[in-house]
């Protein structure tokens, strides 16, 4: 799981662009001083997803949408995850929802730089 979201994090960035080869199973192993078995099942999970594709004999490679992709399985995983637990925490606080929307309001202003 590390390895692939170590690729996915990689792939946001724009370190791994579309179409472009990753390291091979071998390469992560030695770079994460892991076994090769392990570097390849984060590999195939990004496969299963759709993040990444095989080219037979020449490696995997970052999928068109890998970035979409990505994007939305963090947005549906994570953040919903985060969101669950920011209102268990604001319940416990008797935290009005108006005012928890007013808290984020004001964070997202101030280190989102108010974009939407």
């Amino acid at each position: 799981m590390q390895i692939a979201e170590w690729i996915e994090i990689e792939i946001l960035r724009g370190n791994f662009l579309e179409n472009e080869k990753v390291y091979s199973q071998y390469k992560l192993a030695e770079v994460f001083q892991i076994n090769p078995a392990t570097a390849a099942k984060g590999l195939t999970l990004l496969g299963q997803e759709g993040i990444l594709y095989d080219k037979r004999g020449l490696g995997k490679f970052v999928s068109p949408n890998a970035k979409k992709i990505i994007k939305e399985k963090r947005k549906n995983e994570t953040m919903q995850e985060l969101i669950e637990a920011l209102i268990k925490e604001a319940t416990h606080l008797n935290i009005s929802e108006e005012e928890l929307i007013q808290m984020i309001k004001d964070v997202h202003k101030k280190i989102g730089g108010g974009r939407n």
